[in-house]
């Protein structure tokens, strides 16, 4: 079980302790952490999740002292019982999955916007004084990571519709992600509340499922699969980071923001595939006779990694 730093959880207490939390779509990979830290933080915490993608031993360490409500928060009535009473919500529910699922599920992955427009308004008329929203890298303009060389890394102000060419978001998952954070801003300014969207780049660690590359790709290390299937070249890269290090952000987002914001979490390092599996072989102790590069499969863009400095 990764641990977010004690230090961080001190910082965030005096935000936390006592707090009325809701965490949507809490049983699932990053978002179980996220309870986990929530609860060493002394918040009261319910979780609502419909369960399609997370399960409940995500939330095993910390199942007596959470309040579980099993529900599709698409529906608003079940969306306003999920936020009566709470104070701050982090919205992590979705559709959602690794690229192969992403490019092959648009219409489940455009009813986020239906989802995440049932739980603001839920959670403004509930009185809920923050929203916490799960972005995604891939609300950022395609044309800003189209080559594995350049490595350009993606600022919160190369995205949103504010100036033309902002909004060409990476796929229907992309567009609903970006779409979410214009609701998000939306319900900011019409109702006083505070709301902030976590941009997520290519979070990984315990709990995530083999729809996404690392863990994928480590089963197949396991496995002992020979050749050894990678998608693409292995040239195109991404800013890996770890679950603890994803939870640790959006808790100090949640501490510092106001008004409505953007922020990235992530990584400013680019690792392309072809240094990641090469960990992965040191790591598991073996290697393929053959790497089977298959390029007929979605590899989406081909530079990915967040600036920081905010």
């Amino acid at each position: 079980m990764p641990v977010v730093p004690p230090t961080i959880i001190d910082r965030v207490k005096p935000t936390f302790n006592g707090t009325r939390v809701l965490v949507t779509g809490g049983a699932s990979f990053i978002s179980s952490h996220l309870v986990e830290a929530l609860c060493a933080a002394g918040a009261t915490v319910r979780v609502a999740d419909d369960l399609s993608s997370g399960i409940l031993a995500n939330l095993s360490n910390v199942e007596n002292d959470i309040e579980f409500m099993e529900a599709d928060l698409r529906d608003g009535e079940r969306a306003a019982v999920a936020c009566d009473g709470m104070e701050v919500v982090f919205h992590l529910a979705a559709a959602h999955g690794g690229r192969g699922y992403i490019d092959t599920h648009p219409v489940e992955c455009l009813n986020n916007m239906t989802l995440d427009h049932a739980v603001f308004d839920a959670a403004a008329s509930a009185g809920a004084r923050k929203i916490i929203h799960a972005s995604s890298a891939c609300v950022y303009p395609t044309v800003l990571q189209e080559s594995a060389e350049e490595r350009l890394l993606l600022k919160e102000s190369s995205a949103g519709f504010d100036v033309p060419g902002q909004a060409f978001a990476d796929g229907a998952y992309g567009w609903s992600k970006l779409m979410g954070e214009f609701q998000l801003a939306a319900f900011v300014g019409q109702y006083g509340l505070d709301g902030a969207s976590c941009r997520i780049f290519t979070a990984y660690g315990e709990r995530e499922n083999e729809s996404h590359a690392v863990v994928a790709l480590i089963a197949k290390a396991v496995t002992r699969m020979d050749p050894y299937p990678i998608w693409g070249d292995g040239r195109q890269t991404r800013n890996f980071t770890y679950v603890a290090d994803t939870v640790t952000g959006m808790l100090l987002a949640a501490h510092h923001l106001t008004g409505f914001d953007t922020v990235n979490i992530g990584s400013s390092q680019h690792h392309t595939i072809d240094e990641l599996i090469e960990v992965i072989f040191d790591r598991v102790g073996w290697r393929p006779s053959t790497i089977e590069r298959q390029l007929d499969k979605p590899v989406g863009v081909l530079s990915r990694a967040a600036d920081c400095t905010k």
